[in-house]
């Protein structure tokens, strides 16, 4: 399976300094850095988010929980979105639809998001996940996710 490695669409950033927005506001949330995710892409309208394979974030058959690949996709998507908002504004999910396509075994879970359509208030993304296992990379979920951009009120 082929892993996308770039947007579809082409995006201009509103803010000059959108990558170390992104970057910025990743380092502070809690929950990625307890589920262990790195930010290993960025670019205008799209982001890659990486988790090594942990026995903790497993539900009972050993496959990363889909709580957990939830978190990762949500994530990677809104920060697609985030990328593209205005300074002085953050992102908040607001709604999401993930699909859950096969067992998520792997050693290395892949989240990436991409933004559909990036309005004023509403920013509409997809994300997916994809699982690595010897090689093998599996696509393992899809979502559908809705952001609002939170005007005049930056990340804290």
């Amino acid at each position: 399976m082929h892993l996308p490695t770039a947007p579809k669409h082409h995006f201009e950033p509103r803010d000059p300094h959108w990558a170390e927005k992104v970057r910025a506001s990743f380092a502070r949330q809690g929950a990625m850095t307890l589920i262990g995710a790195e930010l290993t892409d960025i670019q205008p309208g799209w982001c890659e988010i990486r988790m090594p394979y942990r026995a903790d974030l497993t539900q009972q058959h050993g496959y990363f929980h889909a709580g957990i690949i939830t978190t990762a996709v949500d994530s990677a998507a809104g920060y697609a979105g985030f990328s593209l908002m205005v300074p002085d504004a953050s992102v908040l999910s607001v709604e999401f639809k993930i699909n859950l396509l096969a067992p998520a075994d792997g050693e290395l879970l892949i989240a990436i998001g991409e933004v559909i359509k990036s309005g004023k208030t509403l920013v509409i993304t997809r994300g997916d996940a994809y699982v690595v296992k010897a090689g093998k990379t599996t696509h393992c979920a899809t979502m559908q996710q809705t952001l609002m951009t939170m005007h005049g009120k930056p990340d804290r």
